[in-house]
């Protein structure tokens, strides 16, 4: 079905049309898809400029462990509340009202449009090696470029998910080559003793804590997808589907996003990693096999980033659809085409990925902020789910959750709460600070929904949480403006 044929738009309020089917291995492959884009070509370089060996071990450990409770999460939430949709979102609003559920959809939807920014800016960056004229992927050729990219792709989804989804699951299966490709031959390369000098890290890098804690960032985003099936969940051929794909799909990444990080040190002095340009596995497998490793992988890159591009767009759509087919969002982004494509939804998450891209241009490192502010965006959205997964697995009668509680889905959910509260240490001041600046205004959009139902405005809850809303946006731009933080 082609524009020029698209059936008109159904009206917000008729019943919804019936969702499209996807099967456990297209749900899996949402989530692999979703997972391994951007982060895992940079991780080398990533790593290497806030630790060694040891401490990449031990963050690997923490975020292994963290977000497989996560993951853990999402899967026991699909099979006790069944009946929320887009989990994410869904889980914070149910657990902690319809204005924080705003705020989770909309961060979370944010994350995923910056985060589509920094697979544009790394494609331009390795087209940029052989291409001068794009730089590191932030030049004006290379947004003009990365422009047409993004629009084409929203052509491409609004002909239907059904398409778009099978399209991901063969590039899914595309991208994953050169990846085991690079593992497998940085450990034919692999030098013992270079990796003994890396051991510990540098004098410089702090202490081991500070070390870890400096990677943490990196691993958020790299793991950002392990709740794609959640976030799908409307359109699961078999609802305890969603679980599995989500478990399934985040050992399969873990492995391999571990396996690219520990046998780089084997393979060059951390300093060199450090100062690799992006993409760095490209970088590395260079200095091992020549250049044909590096364009090797830069080939990979492309495809593995345009086919996590197409996940995210696909999920951040979703949840703004389902947010507004719930009345927590203006009534025009439930609005879906007779192929199932949420359109208006899907256009709004394309006009902010194409307004971050052009900010791009005034950043001193376009790649590496956009990174760590898609994983800040994520991390509210992922401490509300997993505070619910809590109260859910405490008192499950109350929440509405179906079965009984177990002592492990307890203690599942008391790590992942720890967990995602720790990042948000991690995270820092500044990214917290420049995501209240974007979370702030967010709150026109809960006004125009509450608006056109007639209701009131805040509740006295509500009223408080959008005052630290806007005093921490209103800090967030005297610091940028005082110079305190930096993009």
């Amino acid at each position: 079905m082609t524009a020029s044929t698209r059936e008109p738009l159904s009206h917000p309020e008729a019943p919804p049309r019936p969702a499209a089917k996807l099967t456990l291995p297209t749900l899996t492959a949402m989530v692999v898809g979703s997972m391994v884009g951007a982060g895992v070509f940079s991780l080398p370089s990533r790593f290497a400029q806030e630790t060694g060996v040891a401490g990449a071990l031990i963050a690997w450990a923490v975020a292994g462990t963290g977000m497989l409770m996560l993951a853990f999460v999402f899967q026991a939430l699909a099979v006790r509340r069944p009946d929320l949709d887009a989990g994410v979102y869904a889980y914070a609003k149910a657990g902690f009202g319809e204005y924080l559920g705003f705020f989770s959809a909309f961060g979370y939807w944010a994350s995923a449009c910056v985060g589509n920014v920094t697979y544009w800016v790394l494609i331009m960056s390795t087209v940029g090696a052989v291409a001068p004229v794009l730089g590191d992927g932030d030049t004006v050729t290379a947004v003009v470029v990365s422009s047409v990219g993004l629009w084409g792709f929203f052509l491409l989804i609004r002909r239907g998910v059904k398409e778009a989804a099978a399209i991901n699951r063969i590039v899914t299966v595309a991208k994953i080559v050169p990846i085991l490709f690079f593992v497998v031959l940085a450990l034919f390369y692999f030098e013992p003793s270079v990796f003994a000098n890396n051991f510990s890290g540098t004098d410089e890098a702090g202490t081991l804590f500070d070390q870890v804690r400096g990677t943490m960032l990196a691993t958020v985003f790299v793991f950002l997808g392990v709740e794609g099936a959640s976030v799908y969940s409307r359109h699961a051929k078999r609802r305890e589907d969603v679980g599995r794909a989500t478990v399934l799909g985040f050992l399969s990444v873990f492995a391999v996003f571990a396996s690219v990080t520990i046998v780089s040190y084997g393979l060059l002095p951390m300093a060199e990693i450090a100062e690799l340009r992006q993409p760095s596995m490209a970088e590395v497998l260079e200095s091992a096999v020549g250049t044909w490793g590096k364009v090797f992988i830069s080939v990979g890159l492309i495809v593995s980033v345009l086919g996590a591009y197409l996940a995210w767009t696909l999920m951040a759509a979703e949840v703004l659809f389902v947010a507004a087919r719930d009345k927590d969002m203006p009534r025009f982004l439930g609005q879906s085409t007779a192929a199932d494509v949420p359109e208006n939804a899907l256009l709004l998450t394309t006009c902010l990925s194409q307004i971050v891209l052009v900010v791009t241009l005034f950043s001193d490192d376009a790649f590496t902020f956009a990174l760590d502010l898609t994983s800040a965006l994520s991390l509210i959205p992922f401490l509300l789910a997993a505070a619910f997964a809590l109260k859910v697995a405490a008192r499950p009668e109350r929440w509405g959750a179906e079965g009984r509680s177990t002592r492990r889905e307890l203690v599942i959910a008391v790590v992942a709460t720890l967990y995602t509260a720790f990042l948000l240490y991690a995270a820092g001041p500044k990214f917290v600070l420049v995501s209240f600046i974007l979370y702030a205004p967010a709150t026109f959009l809960f006004v125009k929904s509450r608006r056109e139902q007639g209701r009131r405005l805040f509740s006295p809850g509500e009223a408080v949480i959008c005052a630290v809303s806007v005093i921490g946006a209103a800090t967030g731009i005297a610091a940028l403006s005082a110079g305190w933080i930096e993009l």
